[in-house]
Formats: C-alpha cells, structure tokens, sequence
C-alpha cells in the first residue's frame, strides 16, 4: 500500500467512529452550521495580484514535522493581515496533526474564505465541514470514483459550499463535474511525492474554462510563483514554505514582497 492507500483506510476507521460520537442531526446544530461563508473562488479572482492560500500544517507524510507546535491563533490573524485570498486549514489527525477545532477556531479568527483540507471518501465528512465552518471543502480524484466525486460535490454546494478538486493526472479529469468550483493541480505526486512544475503547467491547459485553477504544492519562490501564474493558474495553495518558518504569517508577506520585486525586475 502507497501513502495514499494508508491515509484512506484510516479515514474509514475514523469516520465510523466520528458517525457513532455525533449524528449528521448533530451536527446540524453546531453553531457554524447555519452560518453563510464568503466565497474562495470570487475571493481569488478579486485578488490577481496575490491569489495565494496559504495553510496550515503542522506535519505531512512526506516531509514529518514541519511546524509541530504551531497554533491557529497564531498564525491565523497574521495570514489574514498579509492579505491572503483563502487559508486551508488540516484537520486530518494521523498524518498531517491536524483537528476539527483546528479549522472552527480559524473560522473564529477570519473572514477569509477557508477550505477544509481532508481526506474526504463520505457524506458525513461534508456535513462536518459545514458545521465547523468550512467555505470549501478538497476532493481528491485519486481516492474517489466519478460517481462518489459527483455525490459529494454536489452535497457541498448544496449545503453552501464550493469544492476544489484536487487531480494530478491528465486521466483524472473525467471525474470533474458541474459541482466543482475550483480545480488544484498537485505538482506533487500523493503516491510518490516527486514534484514537477511543467506537468502542472501542461495540465492546466486541459481543464474546463468555468473552473479556476490552482496550482498545489512544491512552490518554494517567487520564480515559481510566477511561472505558474504565466502558464495559466489563478490560485496558489502553499503550506510548507510559509508553515517551515518561525513566523509562517511573517513568512506569507515577505513572499508577497518578492513576487512584487520579482514582477518589477522581469520588466
């Protein structure tokens, strides 16, 4: 089994049990349930000059503890202040040390549209995102088939919330729906975590012209920042390189700088 594979068959494990703790009539009265949320995608194209999610992440599979001891209300505000367009919150315990309250707590702290990032194969994760505050919610094709990617999108829009599908593949595509808002493209592979920026980019030019796309992963300057935005990508989703510093939010506005220096420099 890959990375991906173990991450999926813990999730079954977990959302049985979250089912069992707290029912979806639950989960309708949680204070955020009933709550309406900004938009990520018209947040991202009323901000071209600085479409950028930032997350938050204390740990990955792939690189082990990032930011071990980071807290949310940390490092929340100072993302909002440097201006982001969205903020993904982690709420996946075992492999990115994340939680639920992580994200209910950000909700508390900002405006900004924020995306539930998860590793989402069920209903009830849906509902869940809902009830602790989620704009939008991340689908992953590689874990899902045509119809359950239909299911769930459509659930999320009809509970108030956009989807950004997450694809890597070029074969991937035809799992997009009608219900996808948003459409990341991971330049990292989930299964053997290699990066590679032109197949993004190439794979960018295949999707549908109603779907923003947003470049995921490997982005570690102003360079690629800008070579990505060239090739077509109207959003950026970045964790490690901001969540690697001291100061992640401090870390966001100084990138913010280099893509205007780097802009300036390429005229």
């Amino acid at each position: 089994m890959n990375i991906l594979d173990k991450i999926v068959e813990r999730k079954k494990t977990e959302v049985a049990g979250a089912k069992q703790k707290t029912s979806i009539k639950e989960l309708e009265y949680y204070r955020h349930f009933k709550t309406s949320v900004r938009s990520l995608k018209e947040s991202l194209i009323n901000n071209p000059e600085f479409p950028v999610i930032s997350e938050f992440k204390r740990c990955s599979p792939s690189k082990g503890n990032i930011n071990a001891d980071a807290k949310i209300k940390d490092i929340i505000p100072g993302y909002t202040k440097a201006g982001v367009s969205g903020i993904s919150v982690l709420t996946d315990k075992d492999f990115f040390g994340g939680c639920n309250d992580d994200l209910s707590t950000a909700r508390d702290l900002t405006e900004t549209p924020i995306i539930r990032k998860e590793f989402i194969i069920d209903p009830y994760q849906v509902y869940e995102a809902k009830a602790i505050g989620a704009s939008a919610i991340l689908l992953i094709a590689a874990i899902l088939d045509k119809q359950q990617a239909f299911d769930l999108a459509a659930l999320a829009n009809y509970l108030g919330m956009e989807v950004l599908m997450e694809l890597h593949d070029e074969s991937e595509t035809e799992i997009l729906n009608s219900y996808v808002d948003l459409v990341g493209i991971n330049n990292r592979n989930l299964k053997t975590f290699e990066v590679n920026l032109e197949h993004a980019a190439n794979l960018a030019s295949s999707l549908p012209e109603s779907m923003l796309p947003i470049a995921e992963s490997g982005i570690h300057s102003a360079e690629d920042f800008l070579f990505l935005k060239e090739a077509g990508f109207k959003g950026f989703l970045m964790g490690e390189y901001f969540m690697k510093h001291d100061d992640p939010a401090r870390a966001c506005i100084e990138f913010r700088q280099q893509i205007t220096h780097q802009k300036t420099a390429n005229t």
